[in-house]
């Protein structure tokens, strides 16, 4: 019975979104006969840190908006910006700060339309046993930074605003295929990374939970987004409702995954070659609690910005990041798919 009441519940959700959405704003398969057929690019291998996008692929709330989509992976959020600019794919969640990166340059005018992760999930895991339990005992420590990772370019203004001075802090750059490992073998003090990804997988290595000392860039005065959704310019323009509809569509799939996370993370690990659920569970309560139900989110609502938040937070990654032209926050999020606020709430 309750497995039934689950998929009822679920079903009735996926009708209603299809029927009036949120707002009572039509639908785009309100419009057409048609599906309208989407491509979106993750920038990294799934997990359940993706699984609201998943359970709004897999419970048909993406289909019951008139949309078809269909999915692949890339090789990092550069990649998944490069095919929404070229117009490959229509949608990518990826990282906003690689997008601030991005429209620093003479760029096409990507932009993005719901943030995902309220917080960014960058932070410096370490072992206490190593000395370290707080940010300013990195003083003198060994660091480990994939080149590949973007919280290194938002170490500086992190050790700048924490009275940190870089050249205390021996940095080892490392790949990060490796990174883990040679954290819970001693070989570095700490590592940067995501705190969903590196302490989970730390645990699972058999670091007792204990000993990691989990410093969120968060806590520390970073003012980042985390992943966000993005849409190609050209794309936007032309189908406007489409957009409003994938959006509509992706708040349904938050709320489910949070409304049951052991389902979320079943129709994860149909997407993975390999995967522990108990892992992929801890993941995402982690991302939920750190990343997506942020105090802000309970203020005003999934996937919006605040504008003066933002400015700072272009700024955090200019001390890390050359730009050839400063992006001011309207050149990285555009509001105008959000439905409102009302309808971004989280019950």
């Amino acid at each position: 019975m309750r497995a039934f009441q689950t998929h009822f519940a679920r079903w009735c959700l996926a009708a209603w979104i299809g029927l009036a959405g949120p707002g009572a704003t039509a639908s785009y398969a309100g419009q057409t006969d048609h599906p309208l057929a989407i491509e979106l690019s993750f920038d990294r291998p799934i997990n359940a840190g993706e699984a609201p996008a998943i359970v709004a692929m897999s419970d048909g709330l993406f289909s019951s908006e008139g949309l078809t989509v269909s999915a692949s992976t890339t090789a990092g959020s550069p990649e998944a910006i490069a095919r929404v600019a070229s117009g490959t794919s229509e949608f990518a969640i990826v990282d906003l700060n690689a997008l601030i990166r991005f429209r620093s340059r003479s760029s096409p005018p990507v932009k993005a339309v719901f943030v995902l992760f309220n917080k960014s999930p960058y932070a410096i895991v370490a072992r206490k046993s190593r000395g370290i339990h707080v940010l300013s005992d990195i003083d003198g420590k060994t660091l480990g930074i994939a080149a590949s990772d973007l919280s290194a370019g938002l170490w500086p203004a992190l050790a700048h605003q924490n009275g940190i001075h870089l050249d205390h802090v021996k940095q080892s750059t490392i790949s990060a295929a490796v990174r883990e490992p040679m954290l819970s073998a001693g070989q570095v003090d700490a590592v940067t990374g995501f705190s969903y990804q590196s302490a989970v997988n730390l645990r699972d290595r058999g670091v007792p939970a204990g000993d990691l000392a989990v410093l969120r860039f968060a806590d520390y005065g970073c003012a980042a987004y985390g992943f966000a959704v993005i849409v190609n310019p050209d794309f936007a323009a032309k189908q406007p409702d489409a957009v409003k509809g994938f959006v509509r569509a992706l708040i349904a799939g938050i709320n489910l995954a949070i409304r049951d996370e052991g389902h979320a993370v079943d129709q994860v690990l149909t997407r993975m070659d390999e995967g522990s659920r108990d892992l992929e569970l801890e993941r995402l309560h982690a991302v939920v609690r750190d990343n997506i139900m942020t105090d802000e989110v309970n203020r005003n609502g999934l996937g919006g910005v605040d504008p003066e938040r933002l400015e700072r937070s272009i700024d955090q990654v200019g001390e890390g990041f050359k730009f050839a032209k400063r992006p001011s926050a309207a050149d990285i999020f555009d509001d105008r798919f959000l439905p409102p606020r009302a309808d971004r709430l989280i019950n």
